[in-house]
């Protein structure tokens, strides 16, 4: 983790200072690769800048179209706060349109992507590596994490938004968006063509950020998986081999974490789950986007730490006002009320020090584990100790001479929240000031082995053998109960598209995923979920390409429906 950082950081060093700290003057009529990479680290630092902005790209808004959108996660208007101009209410309602922001950032942000590391890829590209002391396997372990990471790029622009421009240089300018099947075949070509020629973890190898081989298989093994929602061609057979071969250990020594929250705690980079990840160090790069946005103002205060968020995004409800479980209304949603009340990651979030912890939910009465203090409200509930409810609605209203006689009368929309409304996820650890050393020392997992064990199970699901599937699921599921006795395995009995996706939401709950989920099965555009009813336009499967893209290229074709 601290020499992948370390690298990275050196990429302002380099280009900042480096010509400033060599008096002996030499002259040159243009800057060249061949003249500025004077060591290793200079190489390693430039392989890294692509990296550091997948880190950025994997989070930010490209998690808001995955999870805003979706049946999970919401964010509330809470009296004056989070309105924003209705954009929340435009993710949940799927009424985006081609002028958001955030739509446009990621149509900006992906090619921007594919653009760094490209460049880079043609820097290193020119280089005779022996000058380094470096040799022809290291070249090609260096340029193909960039056709990787190149791939990934335009694999997620595929998703979000269908063909892209496909660029092998960047000296062409204004070009036409390819067609869905060729932005495929060259995301095929960019991981089947690195594959080789990527290093191998041995087993006890701590990752560091890097690709190896078993990354670009798991995202070839991903394109398959959605390949039906992408390019109408059904090839779950084609993933499912990629899949076995992954847990069989073709591709590097991995295995599940013995722990539900060993790919998730302070040293996850030693977890054998961890296929890739982008590492995290306090202070440097660190991995801490979502704790503005997700968690409440005094939240600090249960914590036990000095800073402070901005009570934005939450659970979508599992319960209606009167506190009845929303499942006779719908089968997707309640994300909360999905996890067994025996599940190890229901309890609260308590830190017991030490970098240990349990549960990985705030809910309820939020008095400080670290302290005993209450964390209190500051606006509905000002100065009263503040109670996170899994309820949607304003109940501050209710009462005699209020808005509302009654709580059956409350309305539970994205327009009515409350500063305590929503159960908030802490998939992260967030240790209290008294370690504060330990903070943000979790780096973000973006492929886990549990990835490759579910596609696999869905894989078989889809081909009949629903016991192989469920038995896939089971290896995973037992780590989330004590002693590994789970009280509700998956069967062949039990196991059917509802479940299959109740599986995957628990399991990688809030890991920006569940948008593509949904529309594999189906169900993005045809099914409701809390407060949001379908309107079966499949257009809305894909994002339209945004206005600013347009102005700036007219070459390029919008997308249908928009």
């Amino acid at each position: 983790m601290k020499a992948f950082i370390n690298y990275i950081l050196l990429v302002v060093c380099i280009t900042t200072f480096q010509a400033c700290t060599n008096l002996d003057e030499v002259w040159y009529d243009k800057v060249v690769p061949e003249t500025f990479f004077k060591s290793e680290a200079d190489i390693k630092a430039a392989l890294y800048r692509p990296f550091t902005h997948a880190r950025w790209y994997v989070v930010n808004d490209r998690w808001r179209a995955q999870e805003l959108t979706a049946d999970q996660f919401a964010v509330t208007t809470k009296g004056p706060h989070w309105y924003d101009g209705g954009a929340f209410e435009r993710y949940h309602y799927h009424k985006w349109t081609m002028e958001d922001g955030w739509i446009w950032e990621t149509w900006r942000g992906t090619l921007m992507g594919i653009a760094l590391a490209l460049d880079t890829k043609q820097d290193l590209n020119k280089l005779d590596y022996g000058q380094f002391k470096l040799t022809q396997a290291d070249k090609d372990a260096h340029v193909n994490q960039l056709n990787t990471l190149i791939g990934y790029f335009y694999m997620r622009g595929l998703d979000f938004f269908g063909g892209l421009p496909v660029f092998d240089s960047l000296n062409e300018e204004n070009l036409p968006r390819n067609t869905d099947v060729e932005t495929f075949d060259h995301v095929e070509q960019l991981f089947k063509g690195a594959i080789d020629k990527l290093p191998v973890k041995a087993a006890g190898e701590a990752e560091e950020g890097a690709i190896r081989q078993a990354a670009a298989v798991a995202m070839l093994a991903e394109l398959y998986f959605n390949a039906e929602a992408y390019i109408r061609k059904p090839m779950y057979a084609e993933c499912a081999k990629l899949c076995e071969e992954i847990i069989a250990g073709k591709y590097g020594s991995y295995q599940l974490d013995a722990s539900w929250n060993g790919a998730f705690n302070f040293t996850n980079d030693k977890s054998p789950e961890i296929i890739w990840s982008m590492p995290s160090q306090f202070n440097k790069l660190q991995y801490d986007w979502f704790y503005g946005d997700f968690y409440h103002y005094n939240s600090r205060v249960y914590f036990g730490v000095d800073m402070g968020a901005s009570n934005g995004i939450h659970l979508q409800p599992s319960r209606r006002p009167d506190s009845t479980l929303y499942k006779t209304a719908f089968k997707l949603g309640s994300p909360y009320e999905k996890f067994n009340d025996k599940d190890l990651r229901k309890h609260p979030y308590v830190y017991t020090g030490s970098g240990n912890y349990t549960g990985m939910f705030l809910t309820g009465k939020q008095i400080s584990p670290v302290t005993g203090d209450n964390c209190v409200g500051t606006q509905e509930y000002k100065d009263k100790l503040l109670v996170l409810d899994d309820r949607v609605g304003r109940f501050s209203e209710v009462g005699p001479g209020k808005k509302y006689a009654s709580v059956s009368q409350l309305p539970s929309k994205i327009s009515e929240g409350e500063e305590n409304t929503g159960v908030r996820l802490v998939k992260v650890p967030i240790p209290p000031d008294s370690e504060k050393s330990l903070r943000w020392g979790a780096d973000q997992p973006v492929i886990r082995l549990t990835e490759i064990y579910y596609m696999l199970a869905e894989c078989k699901w889809r081909s009949g053998d629903h016991n192989g599937a469920a038995n896939l699921i089971n290896q995973v599921r037992k780590r989330n109960f004590e002693n590994g006795l789970d009280p509700d395995p998956a069967t062949a009995a039990n196991l059917d598209e509802y479940r299959m996706l109740d599986e995957w939401g628990i399991e990688f709950l809030g890991e920006g995923r569940r948008r593509t989920d949904l529309i594999r099965w189906n169900k993005f555009v045809t099914e409701p979920w809390w407060d949001h009813q379908p309107g079966n336009n499949k257009f809305l499967n894909r994002f339209p390409v945004p206005l600013q893209a347009i102005s700036g290229n007219n070459n390029l074709q919008q997308n249908e429906g928009y």
